[in-house]
């Protein structure tokens, strides 16, 4: 299936000379939505994993349901203020701006394998973030998926000691 068909761009969103890549038409339809799902499950049902680790919101939409079929935990990663309990987090740059991100202190034990799963690689500052959280709490990464990878934001050079793997590149 070319996934491209259900992705829409967006010009000008979230700020003038963005070029956001909608994904609610790959959600609406439910063939495209479950092919997407099954291909992420090809990439990580080989992979010893104890946690998928995603970034709200577009990530929970990928790693919960995958993390249920590979039959792993789920750990969400959020914006400050968002989490209930203690939380580590971590500065950085993206693409648009600066931005926070949180995890919960206990929601890894030192030496668990995580894969992290999010709908997008743009500059990498999101998963450099991501990361950085998994291994302040003694996280090992184990891979990174996405659903798409903006090639020409090289986002990849910010992460060279993680293996990536995503669905669709632009």
């Amino acid at each position: 299936m070319d996934l491209t068909q259900y992705i829409r761009d967006i010009p000008d969103f979230p700020k003038k000379g963005i070029i956001f890549k909608d994904i609610t038409p790959l959600l609406q339809d439910k063939d495209a939505f479950k092919y997407t799902l099954d291909a992420l499950y090809e990439k990580a049902k080989d992979m010893e994993i104890d946690y998928i680790v995603s970034v709200e919101s577009r990530g929970f939409i990928f790693g919960a349901p995958l993390a249920d079929r590979l039959g792993c935990g789920f750990i969400p990663v959020r914006k400050p203020g968002k989490l209930p309990y203690l939380v580590v987090d971590f500065c950085y740059e993206k693409e648009y701006g600066e931005d926070t991100l949180c995890m919960h202190q206990d929601a890894l034990t030192p030496g668990s394998k995580v894969l992290i799963v999010d709908d997008l690689l743009a500059t990498g500052g999101t998963t450099q973030a991501t990361a950085g959280l998994v291994e302040q709490l003694g996280g090992e990464v184990v891979g990174i998926l996405f659903v798409i990878e903006l090639n020409f934001l090289k986002g990849r050079e910010k992460l060279p000691k993680y293996d990536i793997e995503s669905l669709i590149q632009y």
